[in-house]
């Protein structure tokens, strides 16, 4: 039997949703759609029940999960309900971020069954551009179908995941970048997108090309989805970066998945 299936993602550039809604139309097709990417547009709290199965999809941030991203995951709340975490990355490493999640769903009311670590593009550089694709999505889908034989058998069991249980204690991870968004005003409309889809509203909507250093997370959201180019990384010391970066994770991982 099929059940509804609530797909809530946190995805500035579009990796995390694409995974999760690939998983979400193997296990049924009444799918809703929750996105918590954007601070000022937020859905109310919902709690969800053993007849619903939720997907919790983010971006893997230095071997976890964004801290504002877990706070706004924070609004959901299961009873007994199944749930599937997924945590997409750019070629370095999950780290804990999966088992993080999973602590995090735990302690909300659901109950993970199944976890997937999948390859997306990566923020900086050019690594893994044309990711997630066909071969990503078709291994969702039979991920996707796994899940369903499972909850088809009520097998409610919580895979292990790696991870070290003691991530709190580790200062690194969970925060944003050091890298700032430029913006050639020359090429600059003014439309606004970057300041109002910014997930932290770092940008300045009277003047967008002030951005809050404090706030700024690097997703590079803005860039990515700027119609004119007018938002870049023109600047030689992240150019530098990129290009080594680049080099440095250039070997491609496979998508892994534990049910």
């Amino acid at each position: 039997m099929r059940k509804k299936v609530y797909a809530i993602y946190f995805s500035p550039t579009g990796n995390s949703k694409k995974s999760a809604l690939s998983v979400a139309k193997a296990i049924s097709d009444d799918i809703t759609e929750i996105d918590i990417t954007v601070a000022n547009k937020q859905p109310t709290p919902q709690k969800f029940g053993i007849g619903d199965v939720v997907i919790f999809s983010a971006p893997v941030y230095g071997g976890k999960i964004l801290k504002e991203a877990k706070e706004r995951f924070k609004k959901f709340t299961g009873e007994i309900t199944p749930c599937v975490i997924i945590a997409s990355y750019g070629n370095r490493h999950y780290d804990n971020t999966l088992i993080e999640m999973s602590d995090m769903a735990i302690s909300q009311g659901f109950i993970p069954v199944g976890y997937g670590a999948v390859v997306g593009r990566h923020t900086f550089g050019q690594i893994e551009v044309n990711r997630p694709n066909d071969k990503d999505f078709e291994e969702n889908k039979h991920f996707g179908e796994k899940i369903v034989d499972k909850l088809n058998r009520y097998d409610f069991s919580i895979p292990l995941v790696p991870g070290d249980p003691e991530y709190e204690s580790i200062e690194k991870g969970g925060t944003g970048g050091n890298f700032r968004p430029l913006t050639d005003t020359s090429s600059c409309v003014d439309c606004k997108l970057c300041a109002a889809n910014c997930p932290m509203q770092a940008i300045d909507y009277d003047d967008v090309s002030k951005i809050d250093n404090e706030l700024c997370i690097s997703c590079f959201r803005c860039i990515r989805n700027c119609p004119t180019g007018a938002k870049n990384m023109n600047e030689e010391n992240y150019i530098a970066f990129s290009e080594e970066f680049t080099k440095k994770l250039s070997e491609s991982r496979p998508n892994e998945y534990f049910i």
